[in-house]
């Protein structure tokens, strides 16, 4: 870049305040911020609720949260497809109004029955939100806005939990069940409170009016036709194992195979939310262009892969070479989730068929709800169980589903018009 280039760029802030001038984007960021906050609340305490206030044994809370998992996979995809057939507005109203509502009612629940049922409430949803929102975001924007705002919501989403978070720990610090019940009820009413922020998104978030005399057929292509989507939501679905690494494997990983005191966890858990915050926006830009998408991609399975070698390389006898072993993992693998995301919205909007936003963001996110529900089984069949050998095993696993990622972004790219960055 230029001297003068560097001159005439706008500042980040700048460049933010210009994104937020959107009523879209400012609708979307102002309630995902409520929202989370009230999401972060009800994260820290559900499961400690259940376990020690509602007094269900790890096994039934594990059914519970599997039962969940599995009934929001098809949530992501039909949340998606209705959003190309009624209003996207309504439905992200409806989806989180409720949501909230059932997060809310994890107070009363003291049968197992009951627990199954909310959680599968709340998580078709939460999948169908998911799902709906990407399709609002393809409607009202294009190209490097629509990554900016992916970018944008998920940074404003770590900052919500975290915020939520240290609400949830006051009841975590006063320890009765009356605390857990009233400030679990406190973080459902904020997540459906958010709703209401939704309400005043523009029409154009919608699909587009049919005619009277039109019948009622979905425009464009399948996403279930379509070859070259289906790989890449796969391939992207098995690089997001990343995530269940963080939160599934290296606890287990650091408290039975290394030397390092659990706490280091909490340390590593902050750097993650840390980094994301701070890189997730100025690193997504231009990903909505294919060739750089593939090429972040790539660079984020290397950076994965040595994750993983670091986090192996930690089973080691010496304290203080463990602990940073650790550490440098978890700077890698911040590095590596916010350029994979970064690569992966980039793709998922502009393989797209530009008349089925909703049904390619359900398959998607669907997608990426399989791989989040599998990533304990194969941590648990691989690192866990492997170590070091279980280690390079996955790091292989992300080197190759983020070259498949790259070979599909690098091909399309040969067939598509050069995309103009914004």
């Amino acid at each position: 870049m230029t001297e003068a280039e560097a001159t005439m760029r706008p500042s980040r802030l700048a460049r933010a305040r210009a994104a937020l001038s959107d009523p879209v984007l400012r609708s979307l960021t102002i309630s995902t911020l409520v929202g989370t906050i009230g999401r972060g609340i009800t994260v820290t305490l559900v499961v400690l609720y259940l376990s020690f206030v509602g007094g269900f044994p790890a096994e039934q809370v594990a059914v519970v949260f599997t039962v969940g998992a599995a009934v929001g996979i098809g949530a992501s995809y039909f949340g998606g497809h209705l959003a190309d057939i009624v209003s996207a507005r309504w439905l992200a109203v409806a989806s989180v109004f409720v949501a909230g509502l059932a997060l809310a009612s994890y107070a009363l629940v003291t049968e197992l029955w009951a627990a199954i049922l909310i959680e599968s409430i709340i998580a078709i949803a939460l999948g169908a939100n998911t799902s709906i929102r990407s399709a609002i975001i393809a409607r009202a924007f294009t190209g490097q806005s629509r990554v900016t705002s992916r970018a944008v919501l998920r940074t404003v989403t770590n900052v919500g939990i975290a915020l939520g978070s240290g609400v949830g720990a006051i009841a975590l610090a006063i320890g009765t069940p009356e605390a857990y019940r009233a400030i679990l009820v406190v973080g459902g009413l904020a997540y459906a409170g958010s709703a209401v922020l939704l309400v005043g998104l523009p029409a154009r978030v919608d699909a587009p009016a049919r005619l009277p005399d039109e019948p009622r057929v979905v425009r464009g292509r399948s996403p279930w036709r379509d070859p070259r989507y289906l790989a890449f939501s796969a391939l992207a679905a098995v690089f997001a194992i990343q995530f269940g690494v963080m939160n599934v494997g290296l606890p287990l990983w650091i408290a039975h195979h290394t030397v390092a005191p659990e706490f280091v966890f909490s340390i590593m858990l902050v750097a993650n939310t840390v980094l994301v915050i701070l890189l997730q926006v100025p690193l997504s830009r231009g990903t909505n262009d294919l060739r750089r998408a593939g090429g972040v991609t790539a660079v984020a399975g290397v950076l994965m892969a040595a994750a993983c070698l670091f986090y192996g390389s930690a089973a080691i006898p010496v304290l203080v070479a463990a602990v940073v072993l650790l550490l440098v993992g978890t700077v890698l693998h911040a590095l590596a989730e916010v350029l994979s995301q970064a690569g992966a919205w980039g793709l998922s909007f502009e393989l797209a068929d530009p008349d089925r936003p909703g049904a390619y963001q359900g398959v998607y996110s669907m997608a990426f709800a399989v791989g989040s529900m599998v990533a304990p089984l194969v941590i648990a069949a691989t690192a866990l169980e492997h170590q070091f050998l279980g280690w390079i095993a996955l790091a292989a696993m992300f080197l190759l589903a983020a070259a498949g990622v790259t070979a599909i972004a690098f091909r399309a790219a040969r067939t598509a018009p050069a995309v103009r960055a914004e």
